[in-house]
């Protein structure tokens, strides 16, 4: 059995945590109630969040308190190499369930949660592990997958070198050599095009096939509808985290390129991404044939994959949606990495396997990334401990119920409140594909 250090009794009760190994390199945490409610959260944490970085048992300290004060007990882990370590934080989970067992005893309920990748990790944890996982709380995750992430980034970072750069060869796309001078390029690239209307215009349409929002900026408030430049700039500012993402370090795990662009149909793309009436007017304020830039897209040459690559990929995920229990999301509607529209795609394919019952999504309507208030995150859970002891959903994860239950947890408890819940049907990815196209 792993080690781990010896309790502690902090004050109020509350046994400290207790931390140790796994014995697939990775570490864990372990926080036990005074009065446990039988309950179990493991999280998992995002991108970046392994490696010698310690096990983390939620997304702040002022949650993990309130959650041990309701009796939750409350766990988390790590991999032994940070990046992309989904495959080993789902190989984590028997074993940080085997120290809960050791310590607690038999959970009565187990929940998977995590924040970005932790979120797609905590959805493909509730396909891999169905015996172990009771449902799943994904926060801002990428829940529809990685490779229809990574193939709208590649999409994006392709439309903006054909249009922009198309012979510089520091542009890498896939099979990258030098990441930090990749995107050292893609930033010059960028800010040289933002500074003329031909090179906004194009911004625009690269940003729009990989689905950026055009609110992305908490800072700023959310543009009129008509504002194309206002929506633009939004666009520009998050092309970099958005678009751009590090793709060096997940081809290194996955042994090459994940991501293809064969078959997609760039004009088709721009008509579904909900952007085509900003693109067109910036095209013609910039006196630009939009027709032409789509033709050049056309004819370019286009990119396939590695297929050990993909199944890499797909298996370390790209979860399927079939689900034996309840999955609750939470997405901000501006969020850029990923987008929403991955929670449309996850719903479709909860969906075609008969588990819409299972399935229920809820929306903060501003941007950023993860950036959810405390109470928001603690109305969730308990959303989510009453559908598993109801047995229905009923209302619970309604946005007024959500909100009600949001409001209650801040006054009562001194969380912080946040925003709100609203109303949100998404769009799907434009690349939802699980295998490689042709």
């Amino acid at each position: 059995m792993p080690a781990y250090a010896a309790p502690a009794t902090a004050a109020g009760g509350v046994t400290a945590e207790k931390r140790g190994s796994l014995p697939g390199g990775g570490s864990y945490v372990l926080f036990e109630p005074a009065r446990w409610n039988g309950t179990l959260l493991v999280w998992n944490p995002g991108y970046g969040g392994s490696g010698a970085a310690a096990a983390s048992a939620g997304p702040s300290a002022a949650v993990n308190e309130w959650l041990l004060g309701k009796g939750y007990a409350i766990a988390g882990t790590t991999s032994s190499t940070g990046g992309w370590a989904v495959k080993d934080l789902i190989a984590n989970q028997p074993d940080v369930l085997a120290v809960v067992r050791a310590e607690l005893g038999e959970p009565e309920e187990v929940i998977a949660w995590g924040s970005s990748m932790g979120g797609l990790t905590s959805a493909a944890i509730m396909e891999a592990h169905p015996d172990s996982f009771d449902a799943a709380l994904p926060l801002c995750g990428s829940v529809a997958g990685s490779l229809p992430m990574l193939n709208g980034n590649l999409d994006g970072s392709f439309v903006l070198k054909m249009l922009l750069a198309p012979g510089d060869e520091r542009l890498e796309l896939v099979n990258v050599q030098n990441e930090a001078a990749r995107q050292a390029a893609f930033r010059a690239v960028l800010e040289e095009a933002q500074s003329t209307p031909e090179g906004r215009a194009r911004i625009a349409l690269a940003a729009s096939v990989a689905q950026i929002p055009t609110w992305t900026q908490s800072s700023q408030p959310e543009p009129s509808a008509r504002d194309f430049a206002a929506q633009q700039e939004q666009l520009h500012a998050a092309f970099m985290f958005g678009v751009i993402s590090p793709r060096q370090p997940l081809e290194a795990r996955a042994g090459g390129n994940f991501s293809w662009n064969t078959g997609v149909d760039y004009a088709q793309s721009l008509v579904h991404s909900g952007n085509a009436t900003l693109v067109r007017a910036l095209y013609s304020d910039a006196g630009l044939s939009l027709a032409d830039d789509l033709g050049v897209l056309a004819s370019a040459e286009r990119i396939t994959a590695d297929p050990d690559a993909v199944a890499y990929m797909q298996a370390n995920a790209t979860p399927t949606g079939d689900i034996d229990g309840p999955v609750l999301t939470l997405h901000e509607t501006g969020d850029t990495a990923p987008t929403v529209a991955q929670a449309g795609t996850y719903s479709e394919r909860v969906r075609s396997n008969g588990g819409n019952g299972l399935l229920r999504q809820a929306f903060v309507d501003r941007p950023g990334h993860c950036d959810y208030a405390d109470a928001e995150i603690a109305a969730l859970v308990t959303a989510l401990q009453q559908r598993l002891e109801e047995g229905s959903w009923a209302s619970l994860a309604h946005p007024a119920s959500l909100n009600a239950l949001a409001d209650r947890i801040a006054a009562e408890d001194g969380l912080d409140r946040g925003g709100s819940f609203t109303h949100y049907k998404p769009n799907s990815m434009l690349r939802p594909e699980r295998e490689v196209g042709q």
